[in-house]
């Protein structure tokens, strides 16, 4: 499927936050006929990996926004390094934004969907590692009607943004739609006593929720390293597909 690639600059309160764009090539007379896709991307912003990931939920039928997540830090169009200083600055920034800029980001670009010509006005979100937690606090939004999160970073802790007490699981009873869970058991940032805070919580709040645990390491879904496991990421890219597919 031919897929269009282009990027909107949209305002926000710490400046303009680039977002790229990319959608399936309609034919005249199919508007409003997509669902929307918010896909945050790991602390790197937008790498090659995490391009082809919007391409490839694009080319299922999607409008896909991927928001630059540290807008606030670096210019339109920075992609970090994976390793030296550039992976340092990720990290940092993380812990320097707001979590009423992630939200309200969040919000912006779910707008941004929704006033889209081709968008049906049904939204889910999608995201990986960092972008696994921010697509969680997108989920608290009620127009959300279904999120992935890949390896979610920091949900049991809290240590994201300022302060590091992010509220996400203390708000999980706010989440209306579907969410679901996906993890590597081999990843030492959410290791299994934080998945099991995590699952807990969910259940306790009542959130319709799958849960997923795989034999992987964090980012077994970026292909562009060691790391990734294409058989992983092939099945768990399925099982996205299947939620947004049946919810959206």
């Amino acid at each position: 499927m031919n897929v269009t690639d282009e990027f909107l600059d949209l305002a926000t309160p710490q400046g303009v936050m680039r977002t790229y764009v990319y959608a399936p090539v309609q034919r005249a007379g199919k508007e409003r006929t997509l669902p929307g896709l918010v896909l945050y991307s790991e602390i790197f912003q937008q790498t090659g990996p995490i391009r082809r990931l919007a391409l490839q939920f694009a080319g299922q039928g999607y409008l896909v926004m991927v928001p630059e997540v540290y807008h606030e830090h670096e210019p339109p169009g920075t992609v970090l390094a994976y390793e030296g200083t550039d992976k340092d600055k990720g990290n940092a920034y993380k812990l320097t934004t707001r979590m009423e800029t992630f939200d309200h980001d969040a919000n912006t670009v779910i707008q941004a969907l929704k006033r889209d010509s081709r968008c049906n006005g049904r939204v889910g979100a999608v995201g990986f590692c960092l972008g696994g937690h921010l697509a969680y606090r997108a989920s608290l939004h009620p127009e959300v009607l279904a999120t992935a999160c890949f390896y979610a970073t920091d949900i049991h802790s809290g240590t994201l943004g300022v302060g590091q007490n992010a509220d996400s699981l203390a708000r999980a009873g706010d989440i209306q739609g579907e969410l679901m869970m996906i993890w590597g058991r081999q990843d030492p940032h959410i290791p299994e006593a934080g998945r099991t805070v995590i699952r807990q919580r969910l259940q306790e709040a009542g959130v319709c929720f799958t849960w997923h645990e795989f034999n992987g390491v964090h980012a077994f879904m970026r292909d562009d390293n060691e790391r990734y496991d294409p058989a992983l990421a092939r099945l768990a890219m399925g099982l996205a597909l299947d939620l947004f597919h049946r919810t959206l």
